[in-house]
């Protein structure tokens, strides 16, 4: 007897079969399949459950989840306040059973949703055109490789930060690894944190097609864009930068100095925690190099009787058009995560977005403050930075401080080093709460 999950039952197949002239499903797979490459024996699958046993299963696994923790971890995710009224929205029917639609044209509502979402990525960035967004930051800061590459055609040369979140040069390394060109990793300045600038005004050159950069980058440290920026125009390199939206509030965009590419991780933008995703990216560059961008872009026009109307105005994805002619197979992200970004961005305003960037830095440098007051404990960079810093400890292992902090329900950074951490702090953070981080790895270097 079949599954009830599945739609064939035994009977259903042997019709299927005696139809194409097989007596099992083994002689159907022998046709094509090489038996040197089919398996043989019996797969090492759990017994059945019924439903009931299987929903105590997933229970079982859901309690080991722990939703009691205090965070002070970051590393490119970040724990920010949810307004209520964000999931409210996207919760609405319309809205949630959206994914990315293969034929958004079809429907004003999703061109309109992505052609606002593309406005609200233009304000945020300072940049004059935005797509419709890209699966996460890293994905998107790799296409914008490729289209840097795509862009200086003549040249095949890519400069990255080693500062760089680790996944992002991951990401990088697997997207260009059977390219043609050369990848030269930028170190970073042990004393601040940063690009060491004098690396990279020797190794840019006429051969160099893009300089990638992250700002704060993945230690928490602000770079110096605009002298970046001069470095790049000298030579006729492209600027990308990897930002993170939430630092906008109070940083200058992308825009504001003379940025060609940017990209980011939209998970601030009103997205929870979720083991890694769903996600979003955000991609923005300027104007002239809008026919090189990878994704989708809305445009917004008016019909024949004057009516305002949304269109498919670009889609550059192998599926649309020649593969040769493509520049990603990327189409969107899952529509439902910029909406959801958009409508944060919507709720919160500039002067809200202000205030969580402002509350984030001032508890992060507060928390900083306290804990190097602690013997044994210090900044491991002098650069300046938004709401992450990481710490050296004397005497104590990264990993021996996180574990010890744990038990007691406070997961404090992210080990980057033996004895380095990585610690996010944003506005959900209390007084109370750093005090406690405080006074409990006081107790612990003690």
């Amino acid at each position: 007897m079949g599954s009830p999950y599945l739609p064939l039952t035994d009977e259903d197949r042997r019709a299927m079969l005696q139809a194409l002239g097989f007596q099992s499903i083994d002689e159907l797979f022998a046709r094509i399949i090489p038996e040197e490459a089919r398996f043989q024996g019996t797969l090492d699958l759990p017994p059945a459950l019924s439903e009931l046993e299987v929903r105590k299963v997933v229970e079982s696994l859901a309690r080991q989840n722990r939703a009691d923790l205090t965070l002070f971890i970051g590393g490119g995710v970040y724990d920010h306040y949810i307004p209520a009224a964000v999931k409210h929205i996207v919760s609405r029917s319309e809205f949630y059973t959206a994914y990315t639609p293969y034929q958004a044209e079809v429907s004003q509502g999703t061109l309109q949703a992505m052609y606002e979402f593309q406005s609200a990525i233009c304000d945020l960035t300072g940049m004059e055109v935005a797509n419709s967004s890209m699966y996460d930051g890293a994905s998107a800061l790799a296409e914008a490789a490729l289209m840097a590459l795509r862009i200086q055609k003549k040249r095949n040369r890519i400069l990255y930060s080693e500062d760089l979140n680790p996944r992002y040069r991951q990401v990088l390394h697997t997207y260009t690894r059977r390219q043609d060109l050369e990848i030269v990793e930028v170190p970073t300045d042990p004393r601040t944190g940063q690009m060491d600038l004098n690396f990279v005004e020797d190794a840019l050159d006429d051969r160099t097609a893009a300089l990638l950069f992250q700002h704060p980058n993945y230690f928490g440290i602000l770079e110096e864009p605009f002298r970046l920026r001069e470095l790049t125009e000298r030579v006729g390199a492209l600027l990308v930068v990897a930002f993170d939206p939430i630092s906008l509030g109070i940083l200058e965009p992308p825009g504001a100095y003379g940025a060609d590419i940017a990209v980011g991780e939209g998970q601030p933008l009103g997205l929870p925690l979720g083991f890694g995703g769903p996600y979003l990216g955000l991609f923005a560059a300027r104007e002239k190099y809008l026919r090189q961008m990878p994704g989708r872009i809305a445009g917004a026009t008016v019909d024949a009787e004057g009516k305002r109307g949304y269109v498919m105005a670009l889609q550059t994805r192998e599926q649309h058009i020649r593969r040769e002619k493509a520049t990603s197979n990327i189409c969107t992200n899952q529509m439902l995560c910029a909406l959801t970004a958009l409508v944060y961005l919507s709720l919160m305003g500039k002067e809200g977005l202000r205030e969580v960037a402002e509350q984030s830095a001032q508890k992060a440098h507060y928390l900083a403050d306290q804990l190097t007051r602690i013997p044994g404990v210090r900044l491991a960079f002098e650069g300046p930075f938004f709401r992450e810093f990481v710490l050296e400890l004397e005497g104590k292992t990264a990993r021996e401080v996180r574990d010890a902090l744990l038990a007691d329900g406070i997961l404090f950074g992210h080990p980057v080093a033996k004895h380095r951490l990585l610690v996010a702090v944003t506005e959900k953070r209390t007084r109370q709460e750093m005090d406690r981080v405080v006074q409990r790895l006081r107790e612990v270097m003690a």
